[in-house]
């Protein structure tokens, strides 16, 4: 497998749409929609949102709405989604959500599936009134609604409309090699959450690999792999910045529900060692720093992995420094020879 450079991978956005505290949802929404118009000007290939339940620091719930709206005001950019998590719905839904998308933005719509709930057993509840199933639902859930999308459902009794008949790429989502091997089966391409999943990469890599098997939708394995970035002028703001993505994932640990957090001076005092560790090992593949920081740790982490995308979540409190990192990083990767 030959080296890739930065300037060879396509780069990509993961936004979660975070809630910041003091301001409003409202706020959220419109700064999302001022980062997917920024990206487009850089040359970004595609933005994804996240479906998240039950989480006061994201407003991603309603996700096929957000996709609509991002997709509404831009006019290149790739739009999909990072993943729906179909257990929390019906094939057929997804795939008339999906159709309608595909047919109002022909062209830009990507639908990457997730087999997780996005969120706590209670709220998975809520949404879907019954957690009966088994792990061999989700493979039979996606092949029900690639049977959906596909042109030859005319004839079926239930029928997609619209979504039947229409090209909208589907990507498998996953952090274990479960999804890696079920998107090597159909010849999906897929996209591994390093960004805070990190321990299986390497190995659900290998196994979509190895187990990828050609479709009509894709000839040869393609693996994007998210990360986070928080890039700055300097090493020191950036990891001053950092210190907001730090907290968030400090109140997971810690079970505490809160919007996103400004930066702090220091993390001393706020974490134990234990859960600093917690923190840094679910972080494992974030990239912090100047342009030249990030620049080197990036491209080591492109030849680890040999993948052939990179998603970036930012989680930046100002939404101006979060534009500014995607800038930096856009400057990094050259993304003009990254276009296809």
């Amino acid at each position: 497998m030959a080296d890739k450079k930065l300037s060879d991978i396509k780069l990509s956005v993961l936004d979660l749409v975070p809630i910041r505290t003091g301001k409003s949802i409202h706020d959220s929404f419109q700064h999302s929609l001022e980062l997917a118009r920024h990206v487009e000007q850089l040359g970004y290939t595609r933005y994804w949102l996240a479906e998240h339940h039950n989480m006061p620091g994201i407003a991603s719930s309603a996700t096929v709405v957000l996709i609509g709206y991002i997709a509404g005001g831009t006019s290149t950019l790739r739009v999909g989604s990072g993943g729906i998590m179909l257990p929390n719905h019906a094939p057929l839904v997804v795939a008339e959500q999906f159709g309608t998308l595909e047919s109002l933005y022909p062209g830009r719509i990507d639908l990457g599936l997730g087999r997780a709930p996005g969120t706590d057993q209670v709220t998975a509840y809520a949404l879907r009134r019954d957690l009966q199933g088994n792990v061999e639902d989700f493979p039979n859930n996606v092949a029900e609604l690639k049977q959906y999308l596909s042109a030859d459902n005319s004839t079926a009794k239930v029928r997609a409309i619209p979504g039947e008949g229409l090209d909208i790429p589907i990507w498998i989502l996953g952090s274990s090699t479960f999804g890696a091997q079920l998107a090597g089966m159909m010849g999906l391409p897929y996209a591994f959450a390093s960004h805070f999943a990190p321990a299986a990469l390497h190995a659900a890599l290998q196994v979509y690999r190895e187990s990828f098997r050609p479709s009509e939708q894709l000839q040869e394995p393609y693996a994007m792999a998210c990360v986070n970035v928080v890039a700055a002028d300097t090493d020191a703001e950036a990891e001053h910045l950092a210190t907001s993505l730090y907290q968030s994932f400090l109140n997971v640990i810690q079970g505490k529900a809160l919007p996103m957090q400004p930066p702090v001076e220091s993390m001393k005092g706020r974490w134990s060692l234990q859960e600093e560790y917690a923190v840094k090992q679910m972080l494992r593949y974030s990239f912090v720093g100047s342009k030249k920081s990030v620049q080197e740790e990036l491209q080591a982490f492109v030849d680890e992995t040999q993948v052939d995308e990179l998603m970036i979540s930012t989680g930046i409190f100002d939404p101006a420094k979060r534009l500014h990192s995607y800038t930096l990083l856009s400057e990094i990767s050259e993304l003009a020879g990254a276009k296809v």
